[in-house]
């Protein structure tokens, strides 16, 4: 069965694209064949860290949203990686239900996840709340607490919505922090992450012993959450 995996969170900051930007190098650096969807017309992410694997979405078009689902049932074999953009929820609402996305997902032969990404705020709450009252048992489900945007998740610990998640057998993850001069740089050199942790041939050495190290076990422990979810 083909999967799409969107990686949303609606509000903007929470760190969407980076979590696109890890399940972009999982998937390569598992021999995971993918093609990416990126609906951010300004600061595009997966069009700037991995263009090959990528191309743009418009979400308030919906021919251009319509190549998500058409490339999934097209390429089976493949994952469709889609980076949403802040604000894109109530459009991409609209372009599921007249569409009838959810509905056609056994019949066609893919599934739908949901990678919620979260800081530790309110709003990430209440959006995610907003999300599940919504789509309910149609969704699967991953939360995404992301600490490079905050370490206390109380919020969300104690809240009704995750009692929810957990009923809907949705996962939670946990997006370890990322020394901050060092994904500062990353994001400075348009490098991705598998660039980061290795030398070029060049010679270039954007980062230093220890910065590509860490790079290397943050990036091992957001893997091993990605493999939690089952992608």
């Amino acid at each position: 069965m083909a999967k799409i995996h969107f990686i949303g969170g609606e509000k903007g900051g929470v760190g969407k694209s980076v979590v696109a930007r890890v399940l972009a190098q999982y998937f390569i650096d598992r021999e995971l064949p993918f093609v990416g969807f990126d609906s951010d017309r300004s600061h595009g992410a997966l069009l700037r860290f991995y263009t090959a694997y990528a191309s743009a979405v418009v979400v308030d078009r919906y021919e251009s949203l319509d190549q998500i689902v058409e490339t999934a049932i097209e390429h089976p074999g493949k994952r469709v990686l889609v980076d949403l953009a802040a604000q894109t929820h109530e459009p991409l609402v609209k372009w599921m239900d007249e569409s009838g996305v959810l509905e056609m997902t056994e019949e066609a032969g893919y599934s739908i996840t949901y990678w919620h990404v979260m800081d530790n705020g309110r709003d990430s709450v209440d959006l995610l709340q907003k999300l599940v009252d919504r789509f309910g048992a149609r969704l699967d489900y991953v939360i995404v607490l992301n600490h490079v945007r905050g370490d206390n998740f109380d919020l969300f610990d104690a809240s009704p919505v995750k009692e929810r998640i957990v009923e809907l057998k949705g996962r939670i993850l946990n997006l370890r922090r990322l020394h901050e001069p060092v994904i500062n740089k990353i994001d400075t050199g348009s490098t991705s992450f598998w660039a980061a942790q290795n030398r070029g041939e060049d010679g270039n050495r954007t980062l230093g012993i220890l910065e590509r190290q860490r790079v290397k076990v943050w990036l091992r422990n957001a893997y091993e959450e990605v493999d939690r979810a089952g992608v």
